[in-house]
């Protein structure tokens, strides 16, 4: 029987694909606001909302973790700023605004925002 793949790939390798969700993520973090293709805003949005639930707690073991796919100024800003800012709010930290397609290749394009 005919399953359907969750993954997306992006047409990338495994790797890639990793490091191209952390740099959005990281960009995500700094800004708290980017444009990007819907794709990999709905991408992303999953991936970096486990990451603000566990910066949520604030502790070594969380700290530990984060470091092991962002750098330590992203780190601190989770930790301190992200985590805090969203104590109460049981998920639902991120938002996928459609916009129109991109002129020279029509790909559907997205802004990702970090909810107030």
């Amino acid at each position: 029987m005919y399953k359907r793949k969750k993954a997306q790939k992006f047409g990338r390798k495994t790797g890639q694909r990793k490091a191209l969700l952390v740099g959005i993520a990281s960009s995500l973090v700094v800004k708290e606001k980017i444009k990007t293709s819907e794709a990999k805003a709905k991408k992303t949005s999953k991936f970096i909302e486990k990451f603000i639930t566990r910066s949520k707690k604030g502790d070594i073991a969380s700290r530990r973790l984060l470091a092991k796919f962002f750098n330590p100024k992203i780190v601190k800003k989770l930790c301190n700023d992200i985590g805090p800012r969203y104590k109460n709010r049981a998920g639902g930290y991120t938002r996928v605004i459609k916009l129109g397609s991109r002129k020279n290749d029509a790909a559907k394009m997205a802004i990702i925002e970090l909810v107030k």
